[in-house]
């Protein structure tokens, strides 16, 4: 392709970008396709002769784009925001015009000082301690763009790992490095990112996945514990991975309280604010990282929540010696002459004349080759300025809260955790199947997209506020969709019929049952009991296969597959002719045995005619799931 044919091209390419995030919302959210469908779509062999961009292009729209999950959809609500503000994409198309592979100050020495100064820009618009940005003077600290957070977890566990087996090697010179190794326990919470377990995996060290508190957020005490029983069994704790905006809920652990254990015990502590740490650029949510400065290091991911596209993730350390001791490898071929010193030397070995040699961020990473990302950094932050990525995340925040007091109001649906930013986690107050199915009939039906969640074991569904542009016209429609989705599965419970098979075996069981319906109709403002007791036992029945959720958000291929929903209907409920009823709960059966109503103490009545004499408060008291819909 010549540069004439280049610049017709391109500009048609710009148009075709700037018409499809025009026009995304026209689109279907997520594909109505099965895998493996583009196989049958394209040649089985690369073509052997040039081929018209026209064709390309063409081919691209008519293949490609049917596929697309469309991440910039105003009904997008997954996972978190993928930015791709227009700035960002017009850096990243000089970065790749200019090709340079930045591992070295040599290789290319601008793109070595931006990210310098974009990270201490960056650092400093968050409000991180002097001890972690590159200009501190007589400072150790410093930044560097990863490819992501799961790459920051890794490396901050590598460092940690290098400077605690060098203390035990001095301690112990005649004990086997291996028998070192086995002897570390790494700590995180049972919400932190699975990169988490990941780095421990690949590192060989030991993870001790600890409990969270009511709001999910990891406390002192519980780290504090952990310590103490770990060194009684002889294990060496030496590594602290804490999250600030949790994937699953966006919860906050609490650095105040794991800091100074942290500290105390000579930990490292790696701090991940993947999502929440962009957010900080707002005063009013730094109070959330308060006890940062124990942090050994800290990480964000700009691709998330300040319109940067993937990938670009912030990281920085307090002292960066510890963190390129553990990753240096210096062949003569990547050498300069403006390489700094021996990396291997300790801190206290460093001279001052340190600070006016190149940074080579090879050392800072797992991977040699570099791209330009602070190019789009420095873009973007100049083209919306601080006040404009302020305005970005607050506008965020105060749509989630409108979403949030939508769900609230509606006593259909609970909120499950806080609302800190831009991310609500919700359920409809029935059992873990009819959420499932509400998940899989919004998804299926293209017009919307979310995934689901565990927390303390139970199915939630995420709604996180993720286009740039997003509206209040834009939460309410979602809203819409979601309660009118969710009453239809409701009225499908209600409605499907009773298998013959699931009658009462005994008329003195069918006499209990019917007893305890007559009340439920009631609280339900007096529905048919026909109708309140099939929504009893739907409320108890189970799939035939439960699916199993991780800790972590998971996305279920049925989510977004038509042709799979088909099979997935209300009727393909497993029977469930042995069930046992506890206090009006409405929760899982639990068990095998024949259905014995208990509990009945707080439900006599004078005759079926007279209706309960029973006062309704106590009634709702002692069954707090019971909904009057």
């Amino acid at each position: 392709m010549s540069s004439t044919e280049f610049r017709k091209y391109g500009k048609e390419v710009v148009d075709y970008i700037a018409d499809y995030i025009e026009n995304i919302q026209k689109r279907r959210v997520v594909p109505a396709i099965e895998p493996g469908y583009l196989r049958n779509l394209l040649p089985n062999m690369a073509p052997q002769h040039a081929e018209a961009f026209e064709d390309v292009i063409s081919d691209f729209d008519r293949y490609i784009m049917p596929g697309i999950t469309h991440w910039q959809h105003p009904r997008f609500h997954a996972y978190f925001p993928a930015g791709n503000a227009f700035p960002n994409l017009l850096a990243d198309m000089i970065s790749d015009a200019i090709g340079a592979v930045g591992f070295s100050w040599a290789a290319c020495p601008a793109m070595t000082e931006l990210e310098i100064i974009m990270l201490d820009w960056f650092g400093r618009m968050i409000g991180l301690p002097d001890a972690f940005l590159p200009f501190t003077e007589n400072g150790k600290g410093g930044g560097v763009i990863q490819g992501s957070a799961s790459e920051c977890n890794f490396v901050s566990l590598l460092a940690a790992r290098f400077e605690v087996l060098k203390e035990l090697r001095q301690r112990f010179p005649f004990v086997e490095e291996g028998l070192l190794l086995s002897k570390l326990v790494a700590y995180c919470s049972k919400e932190a990112h699975s990169s988490v377990e990941k780095a421990c995996m690949i590192g060989m060290v030991k993870l001790k996945i600890l409990d969270t508190d009511a709001k999910f957020r990891l406390r002192g005490k519980t780290l504090r514990l952990a310590i103490e029983e770990d060194r009684n069994l002889g294990l060496i704790p030496f590594f602290v991975s804490t999250t600030l905006g949790t994937t699953s809920c966006c919860s906050f652990d609490v650095l105040s309280e794991i800091g100074p254990v942290c500290h105390e015990n000579d930990l490292w502590l790696h701090v991940d604010g993947a999502y929440g740490g962009s957010a900080m650029i707002c005063p009013e949510f730094r109070p959330l990282m308060e006890g940062i400065e124990y942090a050994m290091s800290f990480n964000t991911n700009p691709n998330k929540f300040m319109l940067i596209n993937f990938d670009c993730s912030t990281m920085w350390v307090k002292d960066r010696y510890k963190l390129t001791q553990a990753l240096v490898v210096d062949p003569l071929y990547l050498q300069h002459s403006w390489t700094g010193i021996d990396l291997f030397l300790t801190c206290s070995e460093i001279p001052v004349s340190y600070k006016n040699k190149a940074i080579d961020y090879r050392h800072w990473s797992i991977p040699l080759s570099r791209r330009f990302r602070s190019l789009k950094l420095w873009f973007v932050i100049r083209v919306y300025g601080v006040e404009g990525l302020q305005s970005y995340i607050r506008r965020h925040c105060r749509l989630a809260k409108l979403f949030e007091q939508l769900i609230r109001a509606d006593n259909i649906f609970e909120i499950v955790g806080d609302v800190i930013l831009g991310l609500v986690c919700f359920r409809m107050v029935a059992s873990e199947e009819m959420n499932q199915a509400l998940l899989t009939k919004l998804n299926s039906s293209g017009r919307i997209h979310m995934v689901p969640a565990s927390l303390n074991g139970r199915f939630v569904i995420r709604f996180c506020v993720c286009a740039e542009h997003a509206t209040e016209k834009d939460i309410q429609i979602a809203y819409d969709f979601i309660s009118q989705t969710a009453r239809h599965i409701y009225q499908d419970s209600v409605s499907c019929p009773l298998a013959e098979d699931e009658e009462l075996e005994t008329a003195e069981e069918k006499e209990e049952c019917i007893e305890q319906i007559s009340l439920l109709a009631f609280f339900f403002k007096n529905k048919k009991k026909e109708k309140a007791f099939a929504l009893f036992r739907k409320e108890k029945a189970t799939l035939s296969q439960k699916r199993s959720f991780l800790v972590r958000m998971v996305s279920d291929p049925k989510c977004y597959n038509p042709k799979i929903v088909r099979h997935l209907t209300m009727g393909g409920f497993r029977k469930m002719n042995e069930d046992v009823v506890r206090d009006l709960s409405l929760r899982e059966a639990i068990g095998r045995t024949k259905i014995k109503v208990t509990n009945l103490k707080y439900f006599k009545h004078a005759s079926s005619s007279s209706g309960p004499s029973v006062d309704e408060e106590e009634v709702i008291a002692s069954s707090n799931t019971i909904r009057n819909y």
